[in-house]
């Protein structure tokens, strides 16, 4: 018998000094039998880094052709394709084909390993590579119940969580591309 994922629910309530976004987000989000608390806060931090209308958690880990979250255009188009974790560049070149935009999100202990092996195969794709911090995004774990009401605060180079567990941030750098636009 498979295992079933986990479900949380979460009220995110953004304020992103930024981009100028001010919005409170209802959110369903399922933890794949495979997936770590880690990997999942890093997909709830990248979506708040790109909070939109239209952006969603896809079936991630259980579907090979979908990102972890995506923004689909009105015509269906593929908006914006974010991944978590360390993804192959082949991946990243087929995801840079379908997408507007492509921005890949680096979030524990071996993203500085992988990123030192791959720089080279991803310096010829148009695409954002984010790295969180691992230790942030460790303790943002513990923030983490069923039912969660996040206060998310963006600004610069930081995003700053407060729940009823207390109050956490999480920083990145980019290493390639754009900043967080």
């Amino acid at each position: 018998m498979a295992l079933k994922p986990v479900i949380y629910k979460l009220t995110l309530n953004l304020s992103d000094l930024n981009r100028h976004c001010y919005q409170d987000f209802q959110l369903t989000i399922a933890l794949h039998p495979s997936e770590t608390l880690e990997r999942m806060v890093a997909r709830i931090v990248a979506f708040a880094l790109n909070a939109h209308d239209e952006l969603t958690f896809t079936k991630g880990l259980s579907s090979v052709d979908e990102p972890d979250i995506w923004q689909k255009t009105l015509d269906g188009q593929t908006a914006l394709w974010i991944e978590v974790g360390e993804p192959a560049d082949d991946r990243i070149k087929k995801a840079t084909r379908i997408a507007q935009r492509v921005k890949v999100y680096s979030f524990n202990s071996k993203s500085a390993v992988w990123w030192q092996q791959e720089q080279g195969k991803f310096s010829n794709l148009v695409a954002d590579i984010i790295q969180f911090d691992d230790q942030h995004i460790q303790a943002l774990t513990k923030h983490v119940s069923r039912t969660m009401t996040w206060y998310v605060t963006i600004s610069d180079n930081s995003v700053t969580v407060n729940s009823e567990q207390g109050e956490n941030e999480v920083s990145w750098r980019v290493l390639q591309g754009q900043a967080l636009q």
